[in-house]
């Protein structure tokens, strides 16, 4: 699987998480907190793997 096509998915899989984020933060904050951590960790990590070697 090439870099590039993992970066692309990581940062898909955080804007899916965002969006849930912002679905859930009026009816369910502590849902909306897990996602918004899972969201940094995807962001994180297509960071971490784009920046590597």
């Amino acid at each position: 699987m090439s870099k590039d096509l993992v970066v692309i998915g990581l940062i898909a899989l955080a804007g899916i998480l965002i969006g849930g984020v912002y679905t859930t933060w009026k009816t369910a904050k502590g849902m909306a907190i897990l996602l918004a951590l899972f969201a940094l960790m995807a962001g994180g990590g297509a960071l971490a793997w784009h920046l590597s070697s």
